[in-house]
C-alpha cells in the first residue's frame, strides 16, 4: 500500500497517449457538413441507409446454421477484423510520420499569424498578468485568513471531534484558495474580448495553471507533507513529500500535453500526425510514471534504491506497459477500463486507511481492533460510491447508454440491466452487513471487557452468549435475501426456488428429527437463560465450564481438561453452579472439653479478617460465621460454619479460612479432636479393636 498515490501517477502519467486517442479529430469544414446534410435529406439515401441497418438483423433469420458455429464464426470474424483494423491503423501512422514536421511547421505559422495580429509580446504579457492576478488574489486570501490558520493549527487532534473538524475546515480553506485563484486569473481573463483561436489557447494554459494549483491544494489536504498531524492517509513524511511533488509534476505535464494536443487540433493538424505527437508525449509520461513507481520510498519512509522490490512492483509495471501498448490498437476503451480497474482497489484501500486513521479512538495512535459504527458507515459508504463511480466511468468509456437500458428489451440489455441491479443489491447488502456486524462486535467487546456485579454481570454474560448466534443468523438471512433478489434481478424466477426450498426443508425436517430436536432444544435453553459462556454447569454425569456452542451442540470443558461436546437434545436437567451466589459450609471437630462460648468470637474475628482482605473482599457476600453445634460425635463435637460467596470463589476462600481458623484455635488453646484408640491386652483381639475404631472414625474424618 506504499504506492497508494499511484492514483495520480497512473491516471495522469499514462493518460497522455490515451488522451490523444480520446481527443476528437479536427472538425470537418462547413462545406462538408452542408453536403452531408443535403445527402441525408434525399429520400433514396435514407431508404438505402435503413435497408443497410435492417439487413444484419434479417440475415440470421434467413440463414440456417446452428447457433454455436454461427457464434464461433462471428467471434473469428470479429478478431480478424480487429487485427486488420490495427494493422491499417499502424500503417496510417507510419505513412503520416514523414509529413509530421511539415504539418507542425504549418501549424506554427498559423499560430504565429494569430499572435502577430494580436501582438506576441502583448499576448505573453497578458497571460503572465492573468496568472499573476490569480496568485495575487491567493496571497490576499492568505493574508486575510491568517487568524483562521492560526486557530486551525492550534486545533487539538486528540479527540474524534477535533480531527473531523480539522478535516472539514482544511477542506473548506483549500476550496477557498482554488476559488480565489480561479476568480483572479480566469475570471479576469474572461472580462476581455479575444480572437477565438487565441482565446482558446490562452484559456487552455490558464486552466493548466489552475489544475496544478488544485493538485497542490489537494496534496496538502490529503498528504500534508509539512504537517504530519493533519495527514489523512498515515504514512511517513518522506513518502508524503515524494508523492506530493511527483503528483504535481505528472499532473502538470499530463495537462500540458492534453491542452497542447487540443491546440494542434485547432491549428489543423491531421488526425494521424496529431496522434503521433500524442504517442510521443505518452512515451515520455510512461517513463516518468515508471521512474516514479520504482523510485518511490516505502510506506514507512525507507529508501527503496538498493533494496529488493516486491513482486507486486514487477506485476504492476507489466500491467501498466500492457495497457499502454493496447493504445496501439486504435481504441481507448481497453486502456481506460484497465486504468479504472487498477485504480479502484487502490482508492478503496486508501479510503479504508484514511477513515481508520481519522476515526481512531481519542488519544490513540492507531485504530481500534473493533471498528466503530461511524467508521464502518463512512468507509463502506465511500467504498460504494467509488464502486458506483467506477462502474459509471467504465460505462462512459465503453459508450453504454444507461438510460437506454430501460427502454430496450434485447437479451444483452436485459442481462446488463440485471447485472447492474444485482451489483447494487450486493452493495446494499454488504453495507448493511458490515454496519450490523460492527454494532454487534462492539456490543460483544463491551460485554467481554465490561466489569460489574449483580444484574450488570448477568446482562453481560447473556450478551456474550446470544450476540454471536444473532450475528451468524443475520449473516445467513442477509446472504440468502441478497442472493434471491440478485437472481430475481437477473431474470431468474425465484418462486420455484422458494417452493423447492420449502419442500426440501420439510423433507430434511422429517429425515433429520434428531438435528431439529437439537436445534429447537438449544433455542429454548438459550431463551430460558439456562447457561452462559464461562459458567460451570452439570447435566447428568457430565460437568464443566461452558466454552462455546453452536446451533446444535454445547462444548463443556471439564476441570481436568477434557472437552465434552454434547448435542442440545441429549441434555437433561441442567444444574448451574455459577449463578448469583453459593453458600459454603464447613465442619470443625473440637474436643469435648472445649468451651464453646470461646469459639464463636474467634470465628467472627476470622470472618472480619477475611472480609478486610482486598483479595477476598469483593467475592464475599456474607462473612464467615458460626452456626452452632452440628452433632456430638464418638470422639468430638462437630461445629458447623458457613459463608456466602460468589460462584467459583468459595474454594479459594475456604482454604484460606481453614488455615486462619487453625492458627486462631492454636493461639487460643483450642484443640482439634482426633480419634484415639486405647487397646488393653494383646494378640488378635487388640488388632481387631484397633481396626474397629479406625472404621468408625472414617465418616467423621470425611465430614471434617
Amino acid at each position: 500500500m506504499h504506492r497508494l498515490l499511484l492514483l495520480f501517477v497512473l491516471l495522469l502519467g499514462l493518460g497522455a497517449s490515451g488522451a490523444a486517442l480520446a481527443q476528437a479529430p479536427a472538425q470537418p469544414g462547413p462545406d462538408k457538413l452542408r453536403s452531408l446534410a443535403e445527402l441525408l435529406q434525399d429520400p433514396e439515401v435514407r431508404n438505402w441507409l435503413q435497408a443497410q441497418v435492417a439487413a444484419p438483423a434479417a440475415a440470421p433469420a434467413e440463414s440456417g446454421p446452428p447457433a454455436a458455429p454461427a457464434m464461433a464464426a462471428g467471434m473469428q470474424q470479429s478478431m480478424a477484423g480487429g487485427i486488420e483494423a490495427t494493422r491499417g491503423f499502424l500503417r496510417s501512422l507510419i505513412a503520416a510520420a514523414p509529413t509530421l514536421p511539415a504539418e507542425l511547421a504549418a501549424a506554427w505559422r498559423t499560430l504565429a499569424g494569430q499572435l502577430m495580429e494580436q501582438g506576441l509580446a502583448w499576448t505573453v504579457v497578458s497571460l503572465a498578468v492573468f496568472i499573476g492576478l490569480g496568485f495575487g488574489a491567493e496571497q490576499l486570501y492568505w493574508r486575510l485568513s491568517a487568524g483562521f490558520r492560526q486557530r486551525l493549527i492550534g486545533t487539538q487532534l486528540d479527540t474524534l471531534h477535533g480531527r473531523l473538524q480539522a478535516v472539514w475546515l482544511r477542506s473548506v480553506y483549500g476550496l477557498g484558495l482554488i476559488f480565489v485563484f480561479a476568480l483572479g486569473s480566469i475570471g479576469a481573463f474572461l472580462l476581455f474580448d479575444w480572437p477565438p483561436l487565441l482565446q482558446e489557447i490562452v484559456l487552455s494554459y490558464l486552466l493548466l495553471v489552475l489544475i496544478v494549483r488544485v493538485t497542490l491544494v489537494l496534496g496538502r489536504i490529503i498528504l500534508a507533507p509539512g504537517a504530519e498531524k493533519f495527514r489523512l492517509v498515515p504514512m511517513a513524511t518522506p513518502t508524503a513529500h515524494y508523492w506530493f511533488v511527483w503528483s504535481a509534476i505528472l499532473v502538470g505535464w499530463f495537462f500540458f500535453v492534453q491542452f497542447t494536443l487540443g491546440v494542434l487540433a485547432m491549428l489543423g493538424l491531421r488526425p494521424e500526425s496529431w496522434y503521433l505527437v500524442g504517442l510521443a508525449c505518452g512515451v515520455v509520461l510512461l517513463g516518468l510514471t515508471l521512474a516514479a513507481l520504482w523510485r518511490a520510498p516505502t510506506f514507512d519512509g525507507r529508501d527503496r534504491i538498493g533494496h529488493d522490490h516486491r513482486i507486486g512492483t514487477w506485476l504492476l509495471t507489466l500491467y501498466i506497459v500492457g495497457i499502454w501498448l493496447a493504445l496501439f490498437t486504435g481504441t481507448t476503451a481497453p486502456f481506460y477500463v484497465g486504468i479504472i480497474l487498477l485504480l479502484l482497489p487502490i482508492a478503496i484501500r486508501g479510503t479504508h486507511l484514511a477513515v481508520k486513521h481519522v476515526l481512531r479512538p481519542p488519544g490513540a495512535a492507531t485504530a481500534e481492533e473493533v471498528p466503530s459504527v461511524l467508521a464502518v458507515s463512512l468507509e463502506r459508504g465511500l467504498r460504494a460510491l467509488l464502486v458506483i463511480g467506477g462502474g459509471l466511468a467504465i460505462a462512459g468509456v465503453l459508450g453504454l447508454d444507461l438510460s437506454a437500458l430501460t427502454s430496450r428489451d434485447t437479451l444483452a440489455t436485459r442481462l446488463l440491466r440485471g447485472a447492474i441491479n444485482a451489483a447494487i443489491v450486493f452493495l446494499v447488502a454488504d453495507f448493511a452487513w458490515h454496519l450490523l456486524r460492527a454494532w454487534l462486535d462492539q456490543r460483544i467487546a463491551a460485554a467481554s471487557t465490561g466489569l460489574g456485579t449483580g444484574d450488570d454481570a448477568r446482562r453481560h454474560a447473556r450478551l456474550r452468549t446470544l450476540l454471536p448466534i444473532l450475528k451468524n443468523v443475520l449473516f445467513v438471512v442477509l446472504a440468502v435475501m441478497a442472493g434471491l433478489i440478485a437472481l430475481a434481478a437477473l431474470g431468474v424466477e425465484i418462486g420455484p426456488l422458494i417452493a423447492g426450498a420449502g419442500v426440501v426443508g420439510l423433507a430434511v425436517g422429517f429425515g433429520a428429527q434428531t438435528l431439529v430436536k437439537d436445534v429447537i432444544s438449544g433455542m429454548f435453553f438459550l431463551f430460558d437463560d439456562a447457561f452462559r459462556i464461562g459458567e460451570y454447569i452439570e447435566s447428568g454425569s457430565i460437568r464443566g465450564t461452558v466454552e462455546g456452542f453452536s446451533l446444535r451442540s454445547l462444548k463443556l470443558r471439564h476441570h481436568r481438561g477434557a472437552l465434552h461436546t454434547i448435542p442440545f437434545g441429549a441434555l437433561d436437567k441442567i444444574t448451574n453452579y455459577s449463578r448469583d451466589w453459593v453458600i459454603d459450609k464447613m465442619t470443625v471437630s473440637v474436643t469435648y472439653g472445649t468451651d464453646l462460648d470461646r469459639i464463636k468470637p474467634i470465628v467472627k474475628q476470622v470472618g472480619r479478617e477475611l472480609a478486610a482482605d482486598p483479595e477476598f473482599a469483593p467475592h464475599i457476600l456474607e462473612t464467615l460465621k458460626m452456626q452452632g453445634v452440628e452433632q456430638f460425635g464418638d470422639y468430638a463435637i462437630q461445629i458447623r460454619l458457613k459463608m456466602m460467596t460468589r460462584p467459583g470463589e468459595q474454594f479459594v476462600i475456604r482454604r484460606r479460612a481453614l488455615a486462619m481458623i487453625k492458627k486462631a484455635f492454636e493461639a487460643n488453646g483450642i484443640a482439634f479432636a482426633v480419634p484415639t484408640v486405647t487397646v488393653a491386652g494383646g494378640g488378635g483381639a487388640a488388632a481387631a479393636v484397633a481396626q474397629h475404631a479406625l472404621d468408625r472414625a472414617k465418616p467423621a474424618e470425611g465430614a471434617g
